[in-house]
């Protein structure tokens, strides 16, 4: 597996870039792994980085974007917070990434049984996590098809809502920087939510 250069990732339209992260799925769910020198990919990269995808995810110890997408030293930014949700910092961040280094797509991947949206459905308050929770908070109200039980003992609820949430962040991403919808509008980039089962590994991508 080559290093990305600057050429190789110039070449990459956002649904190409969409293939390789299924694809980079498919083999961590198959327990294969493309065959990549680490250490040399680190040499390769130490006067540049050409990375194709930038992934906002949760801190969750299990969905690691570079394991499971199959991805190596240079190839993705990713961006990690509980729930998976954006602010200023993440923004610009995003920005940097796609307007500055040359990203082709933004994945915005939330996954099951998420500890941060059932902190959310259960209206937890505790410190600076009260704060973050409320950027949740919305994906909770507009989940309107459980009526009992709305709060995280509910499977089912905490699943909706998480799915929810991830696309709310994929339209506050373009809502709140103009930067990156213009890039959006002119096909410069793509934009896409999805949804990780750490149960089995496999990631799905909603449709735009």
């Amino acid at each position: 597996m080559k290093t990305l250069n600057k050429e190789m990732q110039e070449a990459i339209t956002p649904s190409m870039a969409i293939d390789i992260l299924k694809e980079g799925n498919k083999r961590f769910m198959n327990n294969l792994k493309a065959n990549r020198n680490l250490l040399q990919q680190a040499n390769e990269t130490s006067d540049g980085q050409h990375p194709f995808a930038v992934i906002l995810s949760c801190i969750d110890s299990r969905t690691s974007a570079e394991l499971i997408f199959d991805q190596g030293l240079g190839d993705i930014f990713s961006v990690r917070i509980a729930g998976n949700i954006i602010n200023e910092d993440i923004l610009g961040s995003m920005e940097f990434a796609c307007k500055v280094a040359g990203s082709k797509v933004i994945v915005v991947l939330g996954h099951s049984k998420c500890g941060a949206v059932k902190g959310a459905c259960d209206h937890v308050e505790m410190g600076n996590l009260t704060a973050l929770l409320s950027k949740i908070q919305p994906a909770v109200y507009d989940e309107k098809s459980e009526t009992e039980n709305r709060s995280s003992s509910n499977a089912a609820f905490v699943e909706k809502v998480a799915s929810i949430n991830v696309k709310r962040t994929v339209s506050a991403i373009m809502e709140r920087s103009p930067i990156l919808k213009e890039m959006i509008q002119n096909g410069e980039i793509g934009i896409i939510g999805g949804m990780h089962n750490i149960a089995d590994g496999e990631v799905t991508f909603y449709a735009n």
